[in-house]
């Protein structure tokens, strides 16, 4: 059994930059203790060193496109925390392109990283929690989950997928101390979003500030989101006083999405 007394381990996916190393970083001044999972060394390396006055951070290198490598990532942190009690799959990719143009390499790889991913994580960490009767899941999915956007049709397929999921596993495990939650993010400052504003500009001949300013039309408040916003929402999901909150997806986007 986990209680106020016990120190938590929470494990993060895609968190050595952008949203993932902000919700490390909100987790680790909540106390927990944190492992970084990833897929390159150097970028864990580098988010540990800046995150170790914080707390106990460590990491482990995996591709969550493969439930092998989830699993071994998974016993490493373990053996270095202990159980899991907090996962965040934040790991994700995004492909821009016309749908009838789409290969099937490129829509593969966004249901192998968006949404199979998260599979093989909850997966991993669900026995920790049916052990210690208590649990967070949060799942950073995205607007995109909730409705469409033109020209990343495999994106928003896999981020459906994690909304359902979302939805479907919480009603499982809500009598077992255990809440699954998704956080939707609009348009945030990260690489991914970095990535469409240089789409923009190539297809456009837009400036990076124009570029920019039209990714940020989307939301009511005229500009993008920062990781820091998005990490503070998963990070109130983490805590024991959200309990009664399960099976929802809230949107961290300025108003865009007006979820009834």
């Amino acid at each position: 059994m986990t209680g106020p007394d016990v120190k938590r381990h929470a494990l993060v996916t895609g968190a050595s930059r952008g949203i993932g190393l902000e919700i490390a970083r909100c987790l680790l001044t909540q106390g927990m203790r944190v492992t970084l999972m990833g897929r390159g060394v150097s970028g864990l390396q580098a988010a540990c060193q800046q995150l170790a006055s914080l707390g106990e951070v460590a990491y482990v290198t995996g591709d969550i496109g493969s439930r092998a490598d989830v699993q071994q990532a998974f016993a490493q942190a373990r053996e270095r925390f202990g159980p899991v009690h907090v996962l965040v799959n934040n790991a994700g990719q995004a492909v821009s392109e016309r749908f009838d143009r789409l290969s099937e390499d490129a829509w593969n790889q966004m249901i192998a990283v968006n949404l199979n991913g998260t599979f093989h994580c909850i997966q991993a960490a669900l026995p920790d929690m049916f052990e210690a009767q208590w649990g967070r899941i949060v799942n950073v999915a995205s607007t995109a989950g909730l409705k469409g956007y033109g020209y990343v049709s495999a994106y928003c397929a896999a981020k459906h997928g994690v909304v359902g999921l979302t939805r479907s596993l919480a009603l499982e495990v809500a009598r077992k101390g255990i809440t699954v939650n998704a956080v939707c993010p609009g348009y945030t400052e990260t690489d991914i979003v970095q990535e469409a504003i240089d789409n923009i500009m190539k297809k456009t001949g837009m400036t990076a500030d124009q570029a920019k300013a039209k990714l940020a039309e989307s939301n009511p408040q005229g500009r993008l989101v920062q990781p820091e916003q998005v990490a503070h929402a998963v990070a109130w999901l983490c805590q024991a006083g959200a309990d009664a909150v399960n099976g929802q997806s809230i949107p961290v986007d300025g108003g865009e999405v007006m979820v009834g």
